[in-house]
């Protein structure tokens, strides 16, 4: 039965092409990126999913007065096997918003393929795991296979901007969906040969910075005080975090904290005024070996310097802030059953890696739950013309299916 389903899914091109297509045509941007959720997205997936009898469905609903509907769809796929324990395979329905559309060749909401090679927003991240999921479920229900494990997919809201209303909203308010010995796999990270399982993910501090000065017309600036000066040298003074949170873990890639400034908001509307307030975001991906508070604090004694030299004030807090959760051990199951397949199916010897993203594995973990990361990906997340591949998101989902045949790899 297992070689039917393999034979199946080598056959899913088309399929995979046309869930591609009609996935990123949907564009789930959560209210903070400017859209209205996940809401479209998911019952276009409700609907593929309710063709299959074998399948259970149950959307999860996370209040949130800042959509039009109300609320987050999170979507739960469950086919039973011959064990209730499930093999969870988790990926995410919103994706980040295009960024500047003059850097993409083509409209980011149209799928174009060039070779192996598909384009468009949303196409690895995180539509790969998705689409290797659900063509694994076409395939069992085509054959009418019956597995060892039960498959349950989990498609997430929220995951972009914070999991408020995804993951974390279903652990807290809905923990029964979960079994302690269920293995988890979230193909929501990967390397292009496929061979990293990520276990460790660093801390996420996300900082919005408010520099405030006197505004004033730019033929006399001295009668004012440039917000965008001190926001300027606040911004090069913050690269001293680096050297102050020094440590190095070779299990990361990169092995080092980074702190990156991102996103800044639009100042004075024209361009003679002198700006009186500048705000923009850091982006810190920080070892699990310093507490989160300890950079809060070496931030504010940055800044009561810059306010010094500067004259400004200057105020901060935390958009996202997430302390790591334990690493999955090396050593768990579902990294020896993954490590089992990958060696089966393609010859490859498995390493364990820890990285600076954040994903939903950091909800599992901190409850106790040693769930890992694992998928083969080209790195083009959020990036202008970002793409994956047609034969690894086939190759994943193979992978996928000897986890759910294979109850003693």
């Amino acid at each position: 039965m297992l070689s039917t389903v393999l034979e199946l899914l080598e056959n899913s091109r088309d399929e995979l092409l046309r869930l591609q297509t009609d996935l990123v045509a949907i564009p789930a941007l959560g209210p903070t990126n400017g859209g209205q959720g996940e809401k479209m997205k998911v019952e276009y997936l409700a609907d593929h999913v309710a063709r299959f009898q074998g399948v259970q469905t149950e959307t999860i609903k996370a209040p949130d007065e800042n959509v039009d509907c109300g609320y987050r769809p999170n979507l739960i796929i469950r086919r039973p096997g011959k064990s209730p324990r499930t093999l969870w395979l988790i990926a995410h329905t919103d994706v980040v918003p295009t960024g500047d559309l003059s850097l993409w060749q083509g409209d980011p909401f149209v799928l174009r393929q060039e070779g192996d090679l598909i384009y468009g927003r949303g196409v690895e991240d995180n539509h790969q795991g998705m689409v290797s999921a659900l063509l694994l479920l076409r395939a069992l229900e085509t054959t009418q296979a019956r597995t060892d494990l039960s498959l349950g997919i989990l498609l997430a809201a929220d995951e972009e901007t914070g999991n408020t209303h995804g993951i974390e909203y279903i652990m807290r308010h809905h923990p029964h969906v979960f079994a302690p010995d269920d293995l988890i796999v979230i193909p929501d990270f990967g390397t292009p040969d496929g061979q990293a399982i990520e276990v460790a993910e660093k801390s996420v501090l996300w900082l919005r910075f408010t520099v405030r000065g006197k505004q004033c017309h730019a033929s006399t600036p001295e009668a004012g005080v440039n917000s965008l000066i001190g926001a300027s040298a606040l911004i090069l003074a913050l690269d001293r975090l680096h050297t102050v949170f020094d440590a190095c873990d070779p299990l990361f890639d990169p092995p080092i904290s980074t702190f990156a400034p991102t996103k800044m908001e639009a100042n004075v509307p024209n361009v003679n005024t002198i700006p009186g307030q500048d705000v923009f975001h850091l982006d810190c991906r920080v070892l699990p070996t310093y507490p989160l508070e300890d950079i809060e604090r070496e931030v504010r004694t940055i800044c009561d310097k810059v306010e010094l030299e500067r004259g400004v004030r200057i105020a901060f807090a935390p958009v996202v802030k997430e302390q790591a959760a334990p690493a999955t051990p090396a050593d768990c199951e579902a990294v020896i059953r993954l490590t089992a397949a990958l060696q089966k199916t393609r010859g490859l010897e498995a390493r364990v890696i820890g990285i600076g993203g954040g994903t939903v594995a950091a909800a599992f973990r901190k409850r106790g739950l040693p769930a890992v990361c694992w998928s083969t990906l080209m790195h083009t997340a959020h990036q202008p013309n970002e793409h994956c591949s047609v034969t690894a998101t086939i190759a994943d989902a193979r992978v996928f299916a000897h986890l759910l045949f294979d109850d003693q790899a």
